[in-house]
């Protein structure tokens, strides 16, 4: 029997409702296979937490979290309550970082019944992997002078080891599926950093020659986003660039309620975390309605991390089975509720498991 010990954080507005209906499936997973057992414990750090503490969570919060398996994320921020800097760089990012949760991976693909703003989308299937640790976002700057000369210098931070390191982990996950990458850059306007970049994406290419590659300017590969996003297999991006792709990502899919992704960090020194891409959408909390897909296809790329991939892919399918069926919530032009949708998928997996077709 192999149990995961997960640290649950559900967050902020919608994160309280989508993380503890993703449990269930997870729980329902762990039914199914048999094996495999998940022990959960539940943190209260959010931005009701910080009112209370005047911090996002408790000084040992990162000692604590530190034992865990893997972080299962909901939501972070309510600017209502506490400043979106201050939230997120007290929780969300402060795990990132100080966990060295290097790569950043977010998957955008045609998912049945849920309407594509494209009138044919073709059956795009995507991964974006962005490092997650430096780049544009460093917090290496600073500001001087008042007035008509202030000035804000905000430096870009690119090092051998976080460029070939990311670029090595698309080039593995593009062995998996249709073994192509392509890279985002921007030699032609960012001068030192992007020509660095290219030049190392070359060198890491040299060592997979199995994969097909090609190089794309960050414009030029936003507006194929929108008009060819079934040529693309594995995209590899800096920090800034794959922030900005994979939430176009999702919003070609239909929705970025139902993205999800995953904090990678690679040498297991430290947890994993996996979050949805959405927020914490205060505007709906309370009412019934929070979409749980990016929750669960997040459970999904965790159990994916963990070695479970059959059983990963089986909660996929499920979920598509789902959504196909008309099975929404409002924000896909639904009647559903979070709890509807949930319980379908739960009912589903159940089915599937008595059929005999699931992992191990």
């Amino acid at each position: 029997m192999k149990t995961l010990k997960i640290a649950a954080i559900p967050g902020d507005g919608i994160g309280k409702e989508v993380v503890p209906a993703a449990i269930d499936v997870l729980n329902t997973v762990s039914d199914i296979h048999g094996g495999l057992t998940f022990d959960f414990t539940s943190f209260p750090w959010s931005c009701e937490y910080y009112l209370e503490h005047n911090k996002m969570m408790p000084d040992d919060g990162m000692e604590r979290l530190q034992d865990f398996d893997s972080i299962f994320l909901g939501a972070v921020g309510d600017s209502n309550l506490v400043p979106d800097h201050i939230s997120l760089w007290g929780l969300l990012i402060k795990i990132r970082r100080e966990f060295d949760q290097v790569i950043n991976i977010r998957p955008a693909k045609v998912m049945s019944g849920v309407r594509s703003p494209f009138i044919n989308p073709k059956d795009f299937d995507i991964v974006v992997v962005r490092e997650n640790s430096e780049g544009e976002y460093s917090a290496i700057g600073g500001n001087i002078y008042n007035g008509e000369d202030e000035l804000a210098i905000q430096n870009a931070v690119f090092s051998r080891k976080g460029t070939e390191r990311v670029m090595r982990y698309a080039f593995e996950l593009a062995a998996k599926r249709k073994k192509h990458v392509t890279s985002a850059t921007k030699s032609n306007g960012i001068t030192y950093s992007m020509p660095f970049w290219d030049k190392i994406f070359k060198e890491i290419a040299k060592e997979y020659p199995e994969i097909s590659t090609d190089s794309q300017h960050i414009d030029a590969l936003s507006a194929f986003f929108v008009t060819r996003p079934e040529r693309f297999d594995v995209i590899v991006a800096s920090n800034l660039f794959g922030d900005i792709l994979s939430d176009l990502g999702a919003a070609i899919m239909g929705n970025i309620g139902i993205a999800p992704s995953a904090n990678i960090n690679v040498n297991g020194k430290y947890p994993s975390m996996f979050e949805p891409v959405h927020g914490s959408a205060p505007d709906i909390v309370g009412k019934g309605i929070a979409n749980p897909i990016g929750q669960i296809w997040t459970a999904k790329m965790m159990l994916d991390h963990f070695g479970e991939e059959d059983l990963g892919n089986t909660l996929l399918t499920v979920i598509e089975s789902v959504t196909n069926d008309g099975i929404l919530t409002p924000d896909l032009g639904g009647k559903h509720s979070t709890k509807e949708v949930t319980n379908e998928i739960i009912k589903r997996l159940i089915a599937v498991d008595k059929k005999g077709v699931h992992s191990k």
